[in-house]
């Protein structure tokens, strides 16, 4: 399993196009074979600060997910609304023992 966690930082004028957008990214995404989660989250203190935090079986699924048009039309409406480059990160379940 991995998680990826993008966050992006969105121009305020723009705050309204990039969560339609990006609604409607998700409920595709939902329906990718290998997607477990894909949720957007907002920033509690900065407005402009937008977070995925995406589940999915394995790095595998996010190959064909890359490529959807659903993502491609989403990219068109986030490259005009982040004011700072996206900061993506793969991450994993760290192996540790909580007994």
């Amino acid at each position: 399993m991995i998680y990826v966690v993008a966050t992006l930082t969105v121009k305020p004028e723009t705050r309204a196009e990039f969560i339609a957008g990006a609604t409607a990214c998700i409920k595709e995404t939902r329906k990718e074979a290998g997607n477990i989660a894909y949720d957007l989250h907002e920033s509690v203190t900065d407005p402009t600060k937008m977070v995925f935090v995406e589940q999915w079986e394995n790095a595998e699924a996010l190959v064909p997910h890359r490529g959807t048009e659903h993502m491609k039309a989403f990219g068109r409406i986030a490259v005009k609304c982040m004011s700072a480059p996206p900061k993506i990160e793969v991450i994993t379940p760290a192996k540790v023992d909580v007994r």
